[in-house]
């Protein structure tokens, strides 16, 4: 299982390096497409390797709990319990390895399925607000464009004979806004589209340890209906309490002969 571990966080640092690689060669046209907007393409880029970072954290936090289920899967005990994701399930099995009603066992797996979706929780808010600064900056961008088309236009002076190198040089902020628009656009869809890949990747290895723990509780627990446990022990508690009757209605009867 930890093989498959170390699997994905390589896969994860190969897709990282081949994204250096790829901005060594191309850093020149990557700092003059942010460039255009050093405001918006730099929280989103600034955002981007947060989010990266964030994935990679992630994944060291697992690794403490997949060398506990590896562990305790192979036939170890009295580990050091695992910090937070398993902590209540290795609580559990230490102390009650093969006793777990099938509720009981339905509820702790739902409540570790919810810890890792928790723990994507702050990924895939990263992802959705790379998507919302790059729609931010193409609006913004398109309202200095379009500002700045109107202000163009209201200074145009149609009796002038310059009338076309006036144009030129006004011409300069509507495309500054155009650009803003499209560079945060990119920018903010490929840095989204990074982000969901490494989600992805992260997603996996929390289903590989919840696939691997659900196997090895099903196998290895023993599912009790508490109904019928409870019935036998009426049982047993009337038949015990009527053998006490008769043997003092034995006795009694005894004593009086």
């Amino acid at each position: 299982m930890t093989d498959k571990f170390h699997k994905i966080l390589n896969f994860m640092a190969l897709f990282v390096v081949l994204l250096a690689v790829l901005f060594g060669f191309f850093h020149n046209e990557f700092f003059a497409l942010a460039s255009t907007n050093y405001v918006i393409n730099g929280i989103i880029i600034g955002t981007a390797l947060f989010g990266i970072g964030l994935c990679f954290h992630e994944m060291f936090r697992l690794l403490p709990e997949y060398n506990w289920l590896s562990k305790y899967t192979h036939g170890q005990r009295n580990l050091k319990l695992p910090p937070y994701i398993l902590r209540p399930i290795a609580s559990i099995l230490q102390r009650r390895p093969c006793r777990i009603y099938a509720d009981a066992l339905s509820g702790l797996l739902d409540m570790v399925a919810n810890r890792f979706n928790d723990a994507r929780e702050s990924i895939h808010y990263i992802t959705g607000t790379l998507i919302f600064l790059g729609l931010l900056g193409t609006f913004w961008g398109l309202v200095i464009t379009l500002g700045a088309f109107g202000e163009l236009i209201g200074n145009i002076n149609f009796d002038d004979v310059n009338i076309l190198n006036s144009m030129q040089d006004g011409m300069s902020q509507p495309l500054a806004g155009m650009a803003t628009a499209f560079t945060s656009s990119l920018l903010g869809l490929g840095a989204s589209l990074i982000m969901g890949f490494l989600e992805h990747m992260v997603g996996r290895a929390h289903n590989t340890i919840f696939t691997e723990l659900g196997d090895y509780m099903s196998a290895h627990t023993h599912t009790i209906d508490p109904n019928t446990d409870m019935i036998k022990r009426i049982d047993e508690t009337i038949q015990r309490t009527n053998t006490a009757i008769e043997n003092i209605e034995f006795n009694t009867s005894q004593k009086n002969v």
